[in-house]
């Protein structure tokens, strides 16, 4: 006996896929993200907050910091990554959303050296993942 899904199935099944789809929320990172815990500053104007880096991209990172923040402003960024001589230097991150104790930062100018470390913090973390 061969099973044939009736047209009424069908239609069924398409809308709960619909609306799957419509539920499952927009990702909107470009780069991978690696899982972090690296003590940061951020400091602009004459205010300056500790933190601690949750996780790291090439484009940003999330931190968690009782420092208070609101999306849209802009500060500079240090990252103390272990092994490195000197911390990571963001010149100009933007914070991009905020939640509780955390927010989100988008990288917006960073030096080519810095950005060169970056990658290989990042290479790292990847490296690290790995094994």
């Amino acid at each position: 006996m061969a099973l044939v899904k009736s047209k009424r199935d069908s239609n069924k099944e398409h809308s709960q896929a619909r609306v799957a789809r419509e539920e499952s929320p927009i990702e909107k990172r470009q780069q991978p993200r690696f899982t972090s815990q690296f003590r940061s500053t951020i400091s602009g104007g004459q205010q300056e907050g500790q933190g601690r880096t949750r996780d790291l991209s090439a484009g940003g990172c999330m931190i968690e910091t009782d420092f208070p923040v609101v999306t849209g402003a802009s500060y500079e960024c240090r990252i103390y990554v272990p092994g490195l001589d000197w911390p990571l230097r963001i010149d100009k991150a933007e914070v991009r959303w905020v939640k509780a104790n955390t927010f989100g930062i988008q990288f917006v100018k960073i030096q080519p050296q810095e950005e060169a470390k970056l990658k290989q913090v990042l290479a790292a973390l990847n490296e690290e993942l790995m094994t």
